[in-house]
């Protein structure tokens, strides 16, 4: 098979999704950090789309530290599939969620200036959620291409 930047089970796959847990679980904690969060459907979406990411990239980084440290290969058709389909879902929804989320983000701010009228409103962790959420779409995105390029 293939040997490529993001390959399951060598040390550039196990950072890329490291780099994935971590943009997501920090994502999660700004948004839920944030007053009043929960009322937004957008900003619920956006914590349960990374929510997702967070347990998908945490169970392929642990499956990639098992493979480095027996030094097995995981590059067998049928996983490199679930692991093209699985990438390319959490990285479609991460990206749903944080397109959304921006449009709320920005909608409070720069449009109504809905966050002056609110000053309990967090919005400046709800614009730092969304960019992280956009760093995690980014980091899935290369994960996704590289496990889709592999497989072909």
């Amino acid at each position: 098979m293939k040997k490529m930047i993001g390959s399951p089970g060598t040390m550039s796959g196990l950072i890329l999704r490291l780099g994935q847990c971590a943009t997501a679980a920090t994502s999660i904690g700004v948004m839920v950090s944030s007053y009043d969060f929960s009322n937004y459907t957008a900003f619920c979406f956006l914590v349960a789309s990374m929510g997702l990411q967070l347990i998908w990239s945490f169970g392929l980084a642990c499956l990639d530290v098992y493979a480095i440290r027996r030094k097995s290969d995981l590059q067998s058709p049928i996983l490199l599939s679930l692991f093209t389909v699985g990438d390319w879902v959490t990285a479609l929804l991460a990206l749903a969620a944080a397109c959304s989320s921006a449009g709320v983000t920005v909608l409070f701010t720069k449009d109504t200036e809905f966050c002056k009228q609110q000053p309990a409103l967090s919005c400046d962790r709800f614009q730092i959620s969304v960019g992280l959420s956009f760093f995690n779409w980014f980091l899935a995105a290369i994960s996704s291409h590289a496990m889709f390029w592999i497989l072909i």
